[in-house]
């Protein structure tokens, strides 16, 4: 057994056991009195999973028989709320199983209904002498349908037609504000309900007892009932009210027990679990004592515990063992490194089990359904990113050191010189810095090579002149290639070199334009060839005007997280991504690949890829071998990575059925599965998390002009866990792997931040365009000269309405739901990018960005301090 198989297994064992150790720890269990054999009274809707009374849809005789049988064994009565719709059948019905019912009569601004359902209840109490009093309406006062006055005449009008008591349903605060009411009813119909009062539900009972006992003393002598008491089993809390499958029980059977020790009367609200009652905030739907499938929600004596709990940690540690076993494919594996990774793998197993359990034990339905699946669909690829990231986080933080690494210490002596032709394809570059460029390719510590500039639909003379003049001056190693017009851009042009290059050339070198190289670029990278199954050697991108700006500096260092973090962890599994520049190919294998292709605006990546899918061997270093010019400025910057983000769709495209078994290429499943996440990685959270950006924004007018609820909180935590990931991962590996200093890397953040939106337009330009050639430039409107005027005008719109968004839901958080405030976190997590994009944007045009401006505050600063003199401070040293 390979020792990294032991030591996976033992980080298995170790997480798991603390898992199921977290589980048993935080599982619930409380006690409280069992419950009478029958509760006094429930609220009775008989209505199916799928019916919606709210729309009309009456309820069957079926219906009413079978909900009966299942109530009886729970209640000695049932209270209704209508008497149209077959409900005027309840009374009879119930009667069968000896239960008593209390009608009631719906009251609203309807007057045709109103006198159907007066009409309805009357009836129905002289027909059925299990009848023991008439509710007539149901909070009318409350809602402010009817009037005290208009309620009391109706009032009379029943007790002139019927022999039973009769009353009407209204919250306690209403009967203390109207006595009149008092007078006019048998006895008061009181509902409580503490949760719409924020008491938190170890004061509920207390709490209830005490507006009884006031209601007593306020009218005494009157009947008082409590119509309505009861807690929600599921939903957000309000205030200090939190509702929960263990509270309900614990509520309810404590209340029951000291309301018959009290000789309080009472009804609980409410039967049966409504799944139709989705407008009446995130608990509406679950106030039963039973199910939506008529399955009592909790046991009514012993512990009370709940019901899924032990089933969803089972599939928690189930999930986490499962998602740990690619741990078991790592070759070296030290035991930090596998902990953490098993650690990750066990929290997306609970989360994922924790989703599961939620979509059984919640009734997700209209508005929530489309939500939660929108949200589980965006969500999976973020987790995913967050698992990644966890294993390159652990295997350069806790890991072995990289092994493949191209090192200038182990570089080795050349037993033999082959011939290196270095390709330089030039579109309307400036002559002198490819002079500069030219120069520094002469200094090659390197007997045997050529040098082919190729100028490509360059008509201008003045680019082109002074070139061909310094080539010649250079000698006859330069050769000089002006095709003045060719087909299929910058590969069209390295095609064309390919033709004139010398027949023994055996390795191919590429470089930019703009590019210095170190002269031991060749002599200490091209002796990695003498492996005959090596087909790459790629070496860093590096800049040497990172001392322009603020700006260019943060790109710089922006830059340099990919180089010195992603490729090298890339590297060791074979599978880096080739860019167009400090690049040695062999020959051969290019040959063999196809030679560049015009099919994708990556050329580079897209030929790189399909050497390594026949099975060459590429190879890479961090050392700087050369340094090039940094875009001129932000618009720039954005343009690239648009240009490289819209490429790597293309050749997601192209290559994807290669990634996938027995497609006939030569990947190995370690290759496979680094390309495949490495584009889900960036291409996919970056679109995916600026996606689910605007479509947050885009539901807050719901939630704040419609009441709607908020997301879950197993929606929006995830996005909070995500974002704490990916900064530990960046400032961890930054410090780990990139010589910077602290605020150079929080400027590389800003930089990398700032591009997810133009990302993200990428990956959503490659399904609109097939190519972008076509795609149309957007002239002569206000907008269009907006965005020009300032270049991240769309990212500034989006990321101040979500922190906008995120300010407004958090100060009208009126009652503290937790569900709220992590909203508004999520919301204000993700307008960072965005702002971010609109801060450099502004940064670009301001004195703060130049160095100059900050030597002369720090100056000015330390004058004012006693005792310093300001010394002054030189400007940062060129790169490179």
């Amino acid at each position: 057994m390979r020792p990294a198989i032991r030591v996976a297994a033992a980080a298995v064992a170790v997480v798991t056991c603390v898992h199921a150790f977290v589980w048993l720890a935080l599982r619930q269990e409380v006690s409280a009195p069992a419950a009478p054999d029958r509760f006094q009274s429930m609220s009775f809707a008989p209505y199916g999973r799928d019916a919606n009374p709210d729309k009309g849809e009456p309820t069957t005789e079926a219906q009413i028989r079978a909900d009966v049988e299942a109530v009886a064994p729970y209640t000695r009565a049932v209270r209704t709320y209508a008497s149209t719709g077959n409900l005027d059948m309840v009374a009879k019905i119930a009667a069968e199983k000896g239960l008593k019912t209390t009608v009631g009569a719906w009251l609203d601004e309807d007057e045709a209904r109103n006198e159907r359902e007066i009409t309805n209840a009357i009836d129905v109490a002289k027909k059925n002498s299990n009848v023991v009093g008439i509710v007539v309406g149901n909070e009318s006062i409350l809602r402010a349908e009817r009037t005290p006055e208009q309620l009391i005449e109706t009032i009379r009008r029943v007790k002139r037609e019927t022999n039973v008591p009769v009353t009407t349903g209204e919250t306690w605060d209403v009967w203390l504000d109207h006595p009149e009411l008092v007078s006019a009813v048998d006895y008061i119909a009181a509902h409580m309900l503490p949760y719409w009062e924020g008491v938190t539900p170890e004061q509920v009972v207390d709490h209830t007892i005490a507006i009884y006992d006031r209601l007593r003393a306020t009218y005494p002598g009157k009947r008082i009932v409590i119509a309505e008491f009861g807690w929600p089993s599921q939903g957000y809390n309000r205030d200090s009210a939190v509702p929960g499958e263990v509270e309900q029980a614990q509520i309810i059977r404590t209340f029951a027990a000291r309301a018959d020790a009290l000789g309080i009367e009472y009804n609980l609200i409410e039967a049966f679990d409504a799944p139709w009652k989705s407008f009446e905030g995130s608990v509406g739907q679950y106030w039963g004592i039973l199910d939506a499938n008529r399955v009592a929600k909790f046991p009514m004596a012993g512990p009370i515990t709940p019901s899924t709990y032990n089933a969803t940690a089972a599939i928690a540690l189930l999930l986490g063992i499962a998602f740990s076993l690619p741990v078991f494919r790592f070759a070296r594996l030290t035991l930090p490194q596998a902990l953490v990774m098993v650690g990750a793998a066990n929290l997306a197993g609970a989360w994922v089990a924790t989703v599961t359990d939620h979509w059984l034990t919640h009734y997700v339905v209209g508005g929530n359904m489309v939500t939660m699946v929108l949200s589980l669909v965006l969500l999976v690829p973020l987790v995913v990113v967050m698992l990644y990231r966890v294993e390159e986080l652990s295997t350069i933080g806790f890991g072995h050191a990289p092994r493949r690494l191209l090192r200038k210490a182990n570089a080795a002596t050349p037993s033999r010189t082959p011939k290196v032709s270095i390709h330089i394809p030039a579109y309307k570059e400036p002559p002198e810095m490819l002079k500069q460029t030219l120069d520094s390719v002469a200094r090659l510590n390197w007997p045997n090579f050529e040098c082919l500039v190729i100028i490509n639909n360059t008509p201008d003379p003045a680019f082109w002149e002074p070139i061909e003049a310094h080539c010649r001056e250079l000698g006859e190693r330069f050769k000089f290639i002006n095709l003045p017009k060719v087909a299929g851009f910058k590969a069209g042009a390295l095609r064309a070199a390919m033709l004139q290059t010398a027949p023994d050339a055996e390795i191919i070198g590429i470089i930019d334009a703009d590019y210095v190289v170190d002269p031991n670029w060749l002599m200490e990278l091209v002796p990695t060839f003498e492996d005959p199954t090596v087909g790459i050697v790629q070496a860093p991108q590096d800049h040497r005007d990172a001392n322009r700006s603020l700006l260019h500096e943060a790109m710089n260092t922006e830059y340099a997280g990919f180089f010195d973090i992603g490729m090298v962890q890339r590297n060791e599994h074979d599978a880096i991504v080739v860019h167009g520049t400090m690049c040695l190919m062999r020959r051969a294998a290019m040959v063999e690949a196809g030679d560049w292709s015009s099919d994708t605006i990556c050329e580079d990546t897209d030929l790189g890829l399909a050497i390594v899918e026949r099975g060459w061997k590429s190879h890479y270093t961090n050392e700087r071998y050369g340094w090039g010019l940094l875009p001129d400025d932000f618009a720039s910057f954005k343009k690239q990575r648009h240009r490289w983000a819209y490429g790597g769709m293309q050749i997601i495209k192209k290559h994807w059925r290669r990634m996938l078994p027995n497609a006939g290429t030569r990947l190995t499943p370690a290759q496979r599965r680094e390309f495949s996440i490495g584009w889900v990685s960036w291409l996919g959270s970056e679109s995916i998390g600026a996606l689910v950006a605007i479509l947050s924004l885009l539901w807050v007018p719901f939630v704040l002009g419609l009441g709607i609820a908020v997301p879950q909180r197993i929606l929006t935590i995830p996005i909070v866990f995500c974002f704490g990931i990916y900064l530990l991962h960046f400032i961890a590996l930054y410090r780990l792997r990139v010589a910077t200093t602290p605020v150079r890397m929080l400027g590389a953040a800003f930089a990398a931040m700032a591009v997810q939106f133009t990302v993200a337009k990428a990956v959503y330009d490659s399904f609109r365009y097939k190519d972008l050639a076509f795609a149309r430039t957007a002239k002569g409107s206000w907008l269009a000269d907006a965005a020009r005027a300032f270049p991240a005008l769309p990212e500034a719109v989006i990321g101040a309405g979500l922190m906008l968004a995120a300010i407004g839901l958090r100060m009208t958080n009126w009652h503290a739901v937790v569900e709220v405030d992590l909203f508004a976190l999520a919301l204000a997590i993700q307008s960072l990018p965005f702002l971010a994009a609109a801060g450099i944007g502004w940064l670009e045009g301001s004195t703060l960005n130049s160095f100059a401006t900050w030597s002369t505050l720090r100056a000015r600063a330390l004058a004012l301090l006693p005792g310093r003199a300001a010394q002054p401070q030189a400007l940062p040293e060129e790169v490179g």
